[in-house]
């Protein structure tokens, strides 16, 4: 919920009195970037070297993950 309501542009000082959090810090528990967020700050970074894309791991690697 915290996550969502700094999103749509609410203060920390403002989620952590909703949310009853003693200080702004306790919220920054509860405060965690977005896999979409990972993403758009990624994309205004260009690797030193090598191709940009997404990992895609080898079956024989997902084999052996979904064996443990």
């Amino acid at each position: 919920m915290a996550m969502d309501l700094l999103q749509a542009g609410v203060r920390r000082s403002v989620i952590a009195l909703w949310l009853g959090h003693e200080s702004v810090e306790t919220t920054q528990i509860y405060v965690e970037a977005t896999l979409a967020m990972k993403e758009e700050a990624l994309a205004k970074t260009s690797p030193p070297c090598g191709r940009q894309g997404r990992y895609r791991p080898a079956d024989q690697l997902l084999d052996f993950l979904n064996n443990l």
